[in-house]
């Protein structure tokens, strides 16, 4: 059922909005009593339950169970999110704090933003989480990392200054002075490349056998872009204090959405493609509930903003995960906040 502000008057929204505020500090249902104690203007208790009456007729609230009290619904939520919900400002502690935090540079770029999401997480209450898609960034340097007989350490740099490892494994007989030739002629050749860039070329030199490479190292390269491959365009995802989640849990049911939330933010890959998708947006992007098929199960929302590289190119997106009674109006400016601030250090 699709509503308006203008469908509501004014008695409407105040007792509306009272119960929103309500449910995000509680997490209980409302009732007209309460509604009664908080509302500026003092309305009866008959009245008070007329107007929640229309607001469930509305596809705003829903009674949970059989009493007076009542839930918004997800339509509610982002009804109340997305026209009536007033964003407050970012305390000075809190400002200062993520630019303390994000300036911290001296472990490189993908120090701060793993500083940044555990920060934003704490402030929020909620699960940190960051996008970094650093294969489709220019490449700067790759290097194989000698580790047993069979297993070597990959090491990707981009030019923005990420860095990601990941595991190889490879066939006997590989030595030290063969990861370091297949890492010479490697990061000669995707130098200032993107990875997709990079294979093409790479790859139609080992086709024409053109490297001058032994047969070993041809393998390790191989195996090299083969391995980079497998995650290429999806990124990577960054996920920080899920603990926050368990904070405040009021009834069995909640600890069952929390539980079910946990099993996505294991999966990842379905937030890495809705987050992908985020980053194509402009601005703070939010999404409730079920309106995102990943989230119809657990209830929750997740609140993220894109952040841009020194091209002033968005690269990536950073946010956070938790229940759909979180505080919207400090979070939505937290998030919009650290990510000017990534973008700023990264610029």
């Amino acid at each position: 059922m699709t509503t308006n502000k203008t469908m509501l008057n004014q008695r409407s929204i105040e007792v509306f909005k009272t119960i929103i505020d309500t449910f995000i500090e509680t997490g209980e249902p409302v009732g007209s009593r309460t509604i009664s104690q908080k509302l500026k203007d003092p309305l009866s208790p008959a009245t008070i339950r007329n107007v929640m009456s229309d607001l469930e007729n509305a596809g705003l609230l829903f009674a949970p169970h059989i009493s007076a009290g009542r839930l918004p619904t997800e339509s509610g939520l982002k009804f109340f999110v997305e026209g009536l919900l007033e964003i407050g400002d970012l305390s000075d502690v809190d400002r200062h704090e993520i630019e303390k935090r994000c300036s911290f540079q001296s472990q490189g770029i993908d120090s701060v933003l793993e500083q940044a999401t555990n920060l934003l997480s704490g402030l929020s209450s909620c699960a940190g989480v960051v996008l970094t898609p650093k294969t489709q960034a220019s490449l700067k340097h790759i290097e194989f990392v000698y580790l047993s007989a069979s297993r070597v350490l990959t090491v990707l740099v981009t030019m923005d200054g990420f860095i990601e490892n990941r595991i190889l494994e490879l066939p006997d007989g590989i030595t030290v002075d063969i990861l370091k030739e297949a890492s010479n002629y490697l990061s000669a050749k995707i130098y200032g490349k993107t990875l997709e860039e990079a294979k093409i070329v790479i790859e139609n030199e080992l086709k024409l056998e053109k490297t001058y490479l032994n047969s070993l190292a041809s393998k390790v390269v191989e195996m090299g872009l083969g391995v980079w491959s497998q995650g290429e365009g999806k990124g990577n995802l960054i996920i920080k204090g899920q603990s926050h989640l368990l904070e405040n849990i009021h009834e069995i049911q909640d600890l069952e959405k929390i539980r079910q939330l946990y099993q996505i933010l294991d999966t990842k890959e379905s937030l890495v493609e809705l987050i992908d998708r985020s980053i194509k947006a402009d601005g703070v992007q939010i999404y409730i509930g079920s309106e995102n098929s990943s989230f119809q199960l657990s209830g929750c929302s997740m609140i993220v903003s894109p952040f841009q590289n020194s091209e002033n190119k968005i690269i990536g997106a950073i946010g956070v995960i938790g229940p759909s009674r979180m505080n919207y109006g400090k979070v939505i400016p937290l998030v919009d906040y650290t990510a000017k601030m990534v973008s700023k250090i990264l610029r």
